[in-house]
């Protein structure tokens, strides 16, 4: 079986500040990981994705996910945040195990709070 999870529904951070979307994982082979995000009005946008390789993967605008396979997470950061960066979140994983057509994803909403 596989799985992902993110422990939050919603994630509030001031515009400058680090910003950490959480996921956790659950496969019984090897991880395919993978960040997709989807704007306002937008369709889903692929940020970044784990395969093999270095444990530290950089994505577009400035995104990047850091593989631990001791803790189970592929968390996506961000060292300043931007109000435009405020959108749905989505961790999704892919056993190497099971093959192409299975997979499982959740999304979290993340809003960057402009500085007043």
């Amino acid at each position: 079986a596989q799985s992902v999870a993110q422990p939050e529904d919603r994630v509030t951070v001031a515009e400058g500040n680090p910003l950490t979307v959480k996921c956790t994982y659950s496969v019984s082979g090897l991880p395919y990981l993978f960040w997709y995000v989807q704007y306002p009005n937008q369709g889903l946008q692929f940020l970044l994705k784990y395969v093999t390789g270095d444990n530290l993967v950089k994505g577009s605008c400035g995104f990047e996910a850091e593989f631990n396979k001791s803790q189970t997470s592929f968390h996506l950061k961000k060292p300043f945040a931007l109000v435009s960066d405020s959108a749905l979140y989505f961790c999704a994983v892919r056993d190497t195990v099971m093959g192409a057509a299975a997979g499982a994803e959740h999304k979290l909403l993340s809003l960057v709070q402009p500085i007043s």
